[in-house]
């Protein structure tokens, strides 16, 4: 008896998971094969009220928090420049949303999340006409402050750890250690840089030129963040004039890889206000022209049915056990380029 309701439970799971394909793939379709999809690609949106001033102006909240990666987020299969960009679009479409803030608390990430993310940011101020105030939280650093670098004000902390304008390429050898064991790898390549940041090799067999290579990719990458950084932040004071503070002269001689107090970054031009995030409203309410207080207002992604079903179609995922340590681990990829605080490689 018992053994006839497992297979009985089996075959109704198996009944199940076979309907919720059909539907899910009936419900990708309007009016038959051949046409559009129904939903759009990217998160679904649900705006929440965070603060309500009982105004008709808005001004969006828009989180950064953790790592930035281009690895999928949400169990929609998006990852976080697709929901920063949605968010950001909603907020270029509604006519009561007057201003961003963009709240940041981040040690920074991979190399071309951050740019992508920048770049949303950057056209979002040019097309909308709509200013981006970034509020930093405990820490902007690295990649952090490349995405704040083209917001129209920085508000920071006098706390906030920031700066770190660097990059990094992070890999290892470990040829030593297979010498140890008895094993030695067959390569056979193309060409004599095939197998560059190979972690096998002898280090006597890196060729120089590699390392010429290498560090010259890192120097390109690392004057791209210094353009960025001296862009934003040279846009962002011909609007403000006299009330946001200049990049000093010698600020390049600090954009070596240090960290920075928001005090001493404030010094430097890096940011334009010492602040917390109410102070932040303020100054977002004011280059806004919102006369009175505004609502404050957030986008928050919304699971419904068809994702649901879209996870039950999937019959090819793999299952993986995670362990939960109690902290969020950055996941670098060996070879990638980065702008990460180094507080958080080792």
């Amino acid at each position: 008896m018992i053994f006839a309701i497992i297979l009985l439970v089996l075959l109704l799971v198996s009944l199940f998971g076979n309907f919720a394909q059909l539907v899910s793939q009936a419900l990708s379709f309007k009016g038959g094969l051949g046409n559009s999809i129904s939903r759009d690609v990217g998160p679904n949106l649900d705006e929440c009220l965070l603060k309500d001033n009982d105004a008709s102006s808005k001004i969006a909240v828009i989180t950064v928090d953790g790592i930035i990666s281009g690895q999928t987020v949400d169990q929609a299969g998006n990852n976080l420049v697709d929901v920063i960009q949605a968010q950001l679009d909603r907020a270029k479409d509604d006519r009561r949303v007057k201003a961003v803030i963009l709240k940041v608390d981040s040690p920074g990430g991979e190399v071309l999340a951050s740019d992508e993310i920048y770049r949303e940011i950057k056209d979002f101020q040019k097309d909308s006409g709509k200013p981006v105030v970034c509020s930093m939280g405990s820490l902007a650093a690295s990649g952090g402050y490349y995405i704040s670098s083209p917001c129209r004000w920085i508000v920071a902390n006098d706390l906030t750890i920031t700066g770190s304008i660097g990059v990094i390429l992070h890999t290892w050898n470990y040829r030593g250690l297979m010498d140890k064991i008895g094993l030695r790898p067959e390569v056979f390549k193309s060409g004599k840089f095939k197998d560059m940041l190979s972690g096998e090799r002898e280090t006597n067999d890196i060729p120089p030129e590699e390392r010429i290579m290498v560090q010259g990719l890192i120097d390109e990458t690392y004057q791209k963040f210094k353009d960025v950084v001296a862009a934003g932040r040279g846009a962002a004071h011909d609007q403000n004039k006299k009330e946001g503070r200049p990049l000093a002269l010698d600020w390049a001689n600090y954009a070596d890889g240090r960290v920075l107090s928001g005090t001493r970054a404030y010094d430097l031009g890096f940011v334009d206000e010492i602040g917390d995030f109410q102070d932040a409203v303020d100054r977002t309410q004011k280059i806004a022209g919102i006369i009175g207080n505004a609502n404050l207002i957030e986008y928050r992604e919304r699971y419904d049915f068809s994702n649901f079903l879209h996870l039950l179609g999937q019959t090819d995922l793999s299952h993986t056990v995670k362990l939960d340590l109690g902290v969020d681990l950055p996941k670098l990829q060996a070879g990638e380029l980065y702008f990460l605080s180094p507080t958080f490689i080792n």
